[in-house]
Formats: C-alpha cells, structure tokens, sequence
C-alpha cells in the first residue's frame, strides 16, 4: 500500500488538530490523539517497511502528478528503517511524556507537526518539498524548546530560531543554484541532469556548497553547532528525548540523500575537493564535540555536545564516499538515535532521584534507582562502542571504510572519538556506582551548588532549578526504581522516585542498543541494495 508513505505524514498533521479544535473540552485530549497518532504511524511504518523488504524501492506520486513534475515520496531499506524510528521514538517519548510532561494540549500538537515533518523529511524525493519538511520540522521544535519553564528556554528557543532560520535559508538557495542550471527539482531527475551540466560548474558547485553548510547547522556540526547545547539543556526531558534522536538525524540523513543519491559518487570523483573539506569539517566536529563533552558538569549538556561528536562521526563516515563507511555511518545514525534518547530520558529520571543532573549530583544514583541506572550504564556503554551493542558496529564499519579508502584521519578520529567518549561517561558511572550519595542540603544550599556547577542554571528563576530541569519536576510518581509504592510508608518523599514509564523507556532504549547490535548484520542487509545502486 503505497498511500501509507502519503499518511505517514498526513495522520500525525490531522491528529494534531485535535488538541487544538477540542482541546477545550478535555484536557486529557492531547495525550490520547498523540498515543493514537504514535501507533498508526507505528502501523504504517510497518507496512512500508514490509512492502520494501517484499518489492524493494516504493514510490508515491502525489496527486498523481507523475516525478519529476509532481511530488516523489519514496521508500527504500534505509528511509524505511527511519521510518520505523520515527515511530518507535514518538512511541516512547509519548508514554514517558504521560508522566515526566508537559501536558498542555498545545505541546502534543507541535510533538505531531514535528513527527510529521521528520516522517516528510525521510520520506519525500523531492528537494523543495524535502525543504518544506525541514522547516515544518524546525518551526515544530523552535516551539517545543519553548515549552520549557524558564527564561532560559525561550532564550534558547530564539537562538534555535535564528540559527535554523539560516541554515534553513542557506539550503533554500543551494537548491535555488540547482534548479537555474537543470531545470528539476526531483532528487533522480537531478542525478540524470547535473552530468550533462558539468560537476564543475560555478553554480552546481555553489549549489552543493550552500546545501551542505545549511545541513550541516541543523545536523549541528561544529562550529554551526551553537543552537544545539542550549536547546538540548533548556528543554523539557521529553522534548530533548526526542529531538536529540530526531532532529539532527534527519538533517544527517538529508545530507546522505543528497550526497548519494543527487550528486552520487560521480561527484566525488569529478571535484574531490568538495567531499575532502566535509571530511575535514566533520572530523573536527567529533574531536572538539567530544572535548566538550569531556569539560561538562551538567549531564545534559554533556550529552549535547556528545551529539555534536557523533554526528560528525557519521557525516565523515558519509563523507568517506566507501561502501563500507557509509553503511556504517547509517548503522550508527540509527544506533545513536536509540541510544541518545534513552540516556537522555535517564538523565531525567535519575535527576529526579539525585535531586540533581549534574555529574557530582548522580553520586550513589544506583542504589536509590537501580534498574535504570544499569540501563543508563548500558546506553553509555553502548555508546562508547562496547561489542556487541549497536555502537560497535556502526563505528567498527566507518573505521573499517576509512582505512579501505586511505582516510586515515577519520580513522584516528574515530578511535579518539571512542576513548573520549569513555572518558566523560566512566566519570558519570563511577559516581554512580561507587561514590556515596551525598548528604541532604537545605533548598538555598542545593540551589547555589547547582548555580555553580552550571551557570546557566542562573538564569533560571532567579537560580532555582526549573521543573524540566529536575528531570520531570511536578510529575507524578506512580512507582519508585524498584517497583514499590513511594508512599507507602507514608514519610517517603515522592520526588525521589523514578516513574515507571520512565524506567521502561530507559530500560527498552538498553535492549534496543544492545537488540540492534546483536542483528547489525541483519540492519546492514537492509541497507546493502541501495548503496549496491550507488557504488555500483
């Protein structure tokens, strides 16, 4: 059924309606519409993706306008396996959101628009309509960093709004220089064009310069990276759950279908100078992300700079135009995304136990909330790129690639990458397991240690943690880490409690990591026919 790739995109967009036409008479209205909108795009996802492993490659013409006049979407084994993501990510981040918040009817409209946007941008062949995506995407996520309860926040959402707006623009006007020299717009009409126009001409080079860079500040390569720690940190737990799984992946994943599928390895190997400088930009990305990382207190900043690295990890794996780097970077651009969203959904749930999201504040986490401590551990394990989690296969394969086609600086940078990535997580686990929590402190003490350790917790009600910040805030606990009733005992405080819903995301995000590690040979097999097309 090839119309599920059109309501892939069409079900989350009139499911979000519903919060805001009758929202008014139900609070609750929101949450059911996105828990529905989740499983039918689960649903559709499926079934696109079933049909792929049956047929291979699907298309739908909009309209019935045949391409490359009218709207392409299109379906192979890597945009049907994003699909999926989407829907299992929108799945979690919906059920951790029932607790952790917020719960405005507004908020799960803009999480449908952006689930929508990330589904376009997966699925369409078409690079105006793939900029449409982009921007519903970007508009859809500048709002959703603003539902975060402080200053803060809206600052970050502005920042995020200004940037995006740019990179946004920047895209806007590459595709603008491609269409003036072929005349097209579909992403396989343009492969059959920009030949016959020369890789080498002025604005077909300028058009791919301007796309890249565009792409390249919503996938939050460094130095384009600056909207990203303050958006992640600023955000609401579910809301950075989310769009640190989605948001730049699609970006990265746009990257990849334009590299490959319009410009294709001909490209490369015409103007060998334009992939070499994403290399070079992509490489620096993953040392000095991953350097920062290493430099942060606040645990969510961590991770956010931790994303900066791992995207450009998966752009040179990209940029490395090999079989296999490029298989690996798909595998990690997918392994990431599961992995980012359970750490960053811990990050949330343990703050609420520690009473902190600090590194110093996660001292003896694992004792007050066990199971998704281990979880977390898990995910960071995993992400530093411990066999058999899904982490070492993807960085493995980009390695591997690297050395294949002579990038011995991705090579390197991969594996410092790895060692870097250790560092800033062993700190968080150590102190998690083998530090002892520390002693209760009055609200203004806490409030000033916390001001210290991350000065732009300051800027948040007068130096107060803000309700997102502490990992859910007012939330409603139904039962602590281990599955009793935190108040049972009638003196157990209920913040110090880790929602069940939370822990189940975390703990399905490990297994997941770990599932996907298991069968990367099985997600490789997937991938294998459409890059074959491209190497060929």
């Amino acid at each position: 059924m090839t119309d599920a790739l059109a309501l892939l995109v069409v079900v989350p967009i009139v499911l979000s309606l519903a919060p805001i036409a009758f929202g008014g008479l139900w609070d609750g209205l929101g949450w059911i519409a996105a828990f529905v909108a989740a499983l039918s795009h689960l649903g559709l996802s499926l079934a696109v993706a079933a049909r792929v492993a049956a047929e291979g490659t699907i298309s739908y013409a909009v309209g019935d306008f045949a391409p490359p006049f009218g709207i392409e979407l299109v379906a192979d084994g890597v945009s049907a396996t994003l699909l999926v993501l989407v829907s299992a990510v929108t799945l979690a981040v919906v059920v951790y959101a029932r607790t952790a918040g917020p719960r405005e009817n507004t908020f799960y409209s803009e999480l449908l628009l952006l689930t929508a946007g990330i589904s376009g941008v997966f699925a369409t062949g078409d690079l105006f309509n793939l900029y449409v995506f982009i921007e519903i995407t970007g508009l859809a996520t500048y709002a959703l960093v603003a539902t975060g309860r402080s200053p803060a926040a809206a600052v970050a959402s502005l920042k995020y709004l200004l940037v995006g707006t740019v990179g946004a623009s920047l895209y806007l006007l590459g595709v603008g220089y491609l269409y003036i020299s072929t005349g097209s717009l579909n992403m396989a009409d343009l492969a059959e064009l920009l030949p016959a126009v020369g890789y080498g001409s002025p604005l077909v080079l300028t058009g791919f310069a301007l796309i890249v860079v565009g792409l390249a500040v919503k996938a939050a390569l460094f130095p384009l990276h600056t909207w990203q720690p303050g958006a992640y940190a600023e955000s609401p737990d579910s809301v950075t759950a989310y769009i640190s799984a989605l948001v730049s992946t699609a970006a990265a994943y746009a990257l990849f279908r334009i590299v490959y599928v319009v410009f294709t390895p001909a490209f490369d190997a015409a103007v060998p100078f334009a992939l070499d400088a994403l290399v070079i930009l992509a490489s620096v990305s993953v040392v000095v992300g991953s350097a920062l990382a290493v430099m942060q207190s606040d645990l969510k900043r961590m991770l956010a700079y931790s994303s900066v690295a791992q995207f450009g990890l998966v752009i040179a794996g990209f940029a490395v135009v090999n079989q296999t780097a490029v298989t690996g970077g798909l595998v990690h651009l997918v392994g990431h995304a599961v992995m980012k969203a359970g750490l960053f959904v811990g990050v949330g749930a343990i703050a609420g136990v520690a009473g902190g999201r600090t590194v110093d504040d996660f001292a003896g986490a694992a004792d007050r909330a066990p199971v998704t401590s281990a979880a977390f551990a898990a995910l960071a394990v995993a992400l530093v790129g411990v066999p058999p989690a899904v982490g070492f296969a993807g960085k493995w394969h980009i390695v591997l690639g690297a050395v294949e086609a002579g990038r011995w600086i991705v090579a390197a940078v991969a594996v410092l990458s790895t060692l870097l990535t250790l560092a800033y997580f062993a700190r968080v686990i150590e102190r998690m397991y083998f530090r002892d929590a520390p002693e209760p402190t009055d609200a203004e003490g806490h409030a000033d240690a916390v001001a210290s350790a991350d000065p732009d917790a300051a800027l948040t009600d007068g130096g107060d943690r803000s309700d997102s910040e502490a990992g859910g805030g007012d939330s409603p606990v139904p039962a602590t880490d281990d599955g009793a009733d935190p108040g049972a005992d009638g003196d157990t405080d209920p913040s110090a409690a880790v929602p069940i819903e939370a822990r189940a995301v975390v703990v399905a995000a490990a297994a997941g990591a770990v599932l996907l590690g298991l069968f990367a040979a099985d997600l490789i097999a997937l991938f294998e026919p459409v890059l074959e097309v491209y190497f060929q």
